[in-house]
């Protein structure tokens, strides 16, 4: 006796399915081979300490990064001031760990944006194609001709404010194609799987194609890309603040120490040294991070 399924049941049984048998055992896939990363958990280490620190910087020093004194003027290291001080009368340790929290701000601020713009422009343009591929694509193409830097040199040039959000907009509007590419690039592939063709027979709607099939397929890919650019972000923010157009001056952070102290490098100084190594190890950390997501996530890579 053959039983009767509903249109309804059968769409709920084919999405529990492909939940089931895809993106479930793709993830589960991933994390096995994360499990076994040591440069995952070498980064999600150094990355928690970096996050603590953003967090709550007065846990590593009570000293105040803003309150100097020129009396004690490259003062050596010491118990109370462990890095020493610099021309300013700066506590150097301070500044170092209260520094972090701007540069982390404007990277993670700048992922969340890219990901979120790029990654819906790119999954729109790769599931639907013709047309509106054509146009998103033409529009991406334009962002990613300006180089970051120059258009962002430009644009703090003209605008009257420099503060942490308007960092991240200018970072966010010209590195969004990069992680547009790469959405396109995956939801091109995963609109011809089979459970998608399966999906769109039982006339199961394109919003929820989108939500259950195509962008659970494409989130690997662009996160891995995000994590990795996210060490960019950091980079691009100290390096403008280095160039003296990113941050004002009342913001701490390590592009603005890295520049002040690269002023005092031929006088033998080491205060330079602190915030640089503070940001290198912040930005190899996400660059690992990115580069183990990119492994797990990567079919080709799981093979090897």
């Amino acid at each position: 006796m053959t039983h009767y399924v509903a249109p309804e049941e059968a769409e709920d049984a084919s999405a529990s399915a492909v939940v089931a048998g895809g993106p479930q055992g793709y993830w589960g896939e991933a994390w096995s081979q994360l499990r076994r990363s040591p440069k995952f958990w070498v980064s999600v280490v150094v990355l928690a300490f970096v996050l603590v620190v953003v967090a709550a910087p007065g846990l590593f020093s009570s000293a105040d990064p803003r309150a100097c004194d020129l009396d004690k003027s490259k003062a050596p290291p010491s118990a109370a001031h462990p890095f020493g001080m610099d021309f300013q009368g700066c506590d150097i340790y301070a500044r170092t760990v209260h520094g972090a929290r701007a540069s982390v701000e404007v990277g993670v601020g700048t992922a969340l944006a890219v990901f979120l713009v790029g990654g819906l422009v790119g999954v729109l343009a790769g599931y639907f194609g013709g047309w509106l591929d054509g146009l998103l694509s033409r529009t991406a193409e334009i962002f990613a001709g300006i180089p970051l830097i120059l258009a962002a040199v430009v644009l703090l040039k003209v605008l009257p404010s420099r503060g942490v959000p308007t960092i991240i907009a200018i970072l966010a509007v010209f590195s969004w194609p990069q992680i547009a590419r790469v959405a396109r690039a995956s939801a091109t592939m995963a609109r011809s799987k089979d459970y998608v063709l399966a999906a769109r027979s039982l006339g199961v709607s394109t919003p929820k194609i989108l939500l259950r099939h195509i962008l659970p397929n494409s989130l690997g890919p662009i996160i891995a890309t995000t994590t990795i650019a996210l060490g960019v972000f950091i980079v691009a923010e100290s390096t403008l603040s280095y160039m003296g157009i990113g941050l004002p001056p009342s913001v701490v952070s390590w592009g603005s120490d890295i520049s002040n102290g690269q002023a005092r490098l031929l006088e033998g100084s080491a205060m330079m040294f602190y915030p640089a190594t503070a940001l290198g190890v912040a930005v190899l950390a996400f660059i690992l991070l990115g580069d183990a997501l990119r492994d797990a996530t990567d079919p080709k890579a799981r093979r090897r």
